[in-house]
């Protein structure tokens, strides 16, 4: 029974956040009410906020828990005798990578032109970093707040950021992190 209720509720929040990028996709972020995204997508306004309780942004970053997941995993669950950041490099050259497609662009635009979703987008990407030095320091038995182990993982959702804007992404990415792991005396002091 518990199988069943899992994927109904991860169906709904599906069919929320499908509605929800498709009509802000349409007309835009502040021309959609969350009535509207509820009724798009067949459930009442409570509904949506059950699966949204953060509001009209969160319906546009549906996948934010489970990257978290992800990022924290690949350094937790990293394979043994692997380094943090090769068990980092490992774990992001995996992370499905979405197509560069029309919608891709149009998504990335709606997100750099809306000031709520871009306040939004920066708040996760902390919150992100933040779970990442986490768990970076408990691996490395240093104190979260270090400034190396918050600055490594500011680094490398910079690589990300950087690396997915160029023509390669996984070949950016794999030399960033080398960059990151052996210093980057080679592009200064070549």
């Amino acid at each position: 029974m518990s199988g069943l209720r899992e994927r109904k509720k991860a169906q709904t929040r599906k069919a929320l956040a499908d509605a929800a990028l498709r009509l802000m996709l349409e007309r835009g972020y502040d021309a959609v009410s969350v009535k509207e995204i509820a009724e798009a997508a067949d459930v009442s306004v409570p509904t949506l906020f059950a699966h949204f309780p953060d509001g009209k942004e969160s319906l546009v970053f549906d996948m934010d828990a489970d990257r978290e997941t992800a990022v924290v995993s690949a350094v937790r669950d990293r394979a043994p005798g692997t380094t943090v950041l090769e068990g980092l490099r490992d774990g992001f050259l995996k992370f499905p990578r979405p197509a560069e497609t029309e919608e891709m662009r149009d998504f990335m635009r709606l997100v750099e032109e809306t000031p709520a979703l871009s306040s939004y987008f920066r708040k996760m990407w902390q919150r992100h970093e933040g779970a990442l030095a986490r768990a970076i320091a408990e691996e490395l038995g240093r104190e979260p707040d270090d400034v190396a182990v918050t600055a490594l993982a500011h680094f490398v959702f910079g690589a990300l950021d950087v690396a997915r804007r160029g023509e390669d992404p996984a070949g950016d990415l794999a030399r960033i992190f080398e960059l990151i792991e052996n210093g980057w005396g080679s592009i200064v002091n070549p």
